[in-house]
């Protein structure tokens, strides 16, 4: 019995990859069309007054009249203006303080939870409810929790025989009050947190149980290492969120319109930034300040980006 033959129509493969190709230009249109309203929202309310802002940052304007071109100005009077100086060091030890605290209490949060069982889910209700509290409410809540004199924070305090700081208006303690009012929203960090806990296979807590190891020695050994990447990516957008700390600080201190001598120890980049902008209308010089506060987080995160490479452990990574 002979084999069959086929007869191969001159051009067929070509016809089919023309096909293939029309089909793909026809995809790609209908995926552009899907995407273009928010092709369109990008450029126009994000791409836009970034390139704006730049040119702005070279220019002396105040929003009334016509931006004035003047250079690096701008960028030269930052180097010698004495509270951008005190603003960044604001920044920079809340973020320093605040971040790792944040990612402390989410994870010890998570790990409770994790062991909830069947109550778990009225748990992570209540821990996210907080997540949900508007800034500004917080910033309200800050000056009611930690008021000197009739706060609930000293009134705890008291009972135990400890006199409590003045939170709001002893320089040396408006930033750690700051801090500790930020772990109301850690809700969200720690449902996250939560949902890499329960992809960890049991099977290794099995082996580490096996080898002797205890609570503490699975906990560092293999939960750690295992949900390390939700660690990272809490632990680079927390960061950047706190370099941009705004509204809770502003709402307790500058909100009102009071000038009490706590207010620069609670001056963070981004209210100068505010301040500079829509009330001394110094729309160049605000604009200098965020093009410096980008090159600040851009270059913290790309530093986190490469450390992370030696202590995150992803799936797909090779042994």
């Amino acid at each position: 019995m002979t084999a069959p033959t086929y007869t191969t129509v001159p051009g067929a493969s070509r016809m089919r990859r023309g096909r293939m190709s029309t089909m793909r230009k026809q995809d790609s249109r209908a995926a552009l069309l899907f995407i273009s309203p928010w092709i369109l929202g990008f450029l126009i309310f994000t791409a836009w007054p970034v390139i704006y802002s730049a040119y702005l940052s070279l220019t002396d304007y105040d929003v009334i009249n016509s931006p004035n071109f003047i250079g690096l100005d701008n960028y030269r009077e930052l180097l010698v203006d004495p509270k951008i100086a005190a603003s960044l060091w604001n920044t920079f030890f809340y973020t320093v303080i605040q971040v790792p605290l944040y990612v402390i209490v989410s994870l010890a949060f998570a790990l409770l939870l994790n062991r909830a069982g069947r109550s778990s889910g009225f748990f992570r209700t209540a821990f996210f409810l907080p997540k949900m509290t508007p800034p500004v409410a917080v910033g309200i809540l800050l000056l009611l929790l930690f008021n000197g004199q009739s706060g609930l924070i000293n009134t705890v305090l008291g009972w135990f025989g400890i006199t409590g700081p003045a939170w709001t208006t002893d320089p040396n303690w408006v930033k750690p009050g700051l801090i500790l009012i930020s772990l109301w929203s850690v809700g969200g960090s720690v449902i996250i947190l939560l949902a890499a806990l329960r992809n960890v296979p049991a099977e290794l807590y099995d082996s580490a149980r096996v080898d002797g190891a205890n609570w503490w020695q699975q906990t560092m050994k293999v939960t750690v290492p295992m949900i390390s990447g939700s660690i990272f990516f809490i632990f680079v957008v927390n960061s950047i969120a706190a370099f941009q700390t705004f509204s809770e600080a502003y709402t307790a201190y500058f909100g009102s319109g009071n000038t009490t001598y706590s207010n620069d120890a609670a001056l963070f980049y981004a209210i100068y930034l505010f301040q500079q902008a829509f009330q001394y209308l110094h729309m160049g010089y605000a604009s200098a300040m965020a093009w410096i506060l980008f090159v600040i987080i851009l270059v913290i995160t790309l530093i986190q980006m490469k450390v992370s490479k030696r202590f995150v452990y992803l799936e797909g990574d090779q042994q």
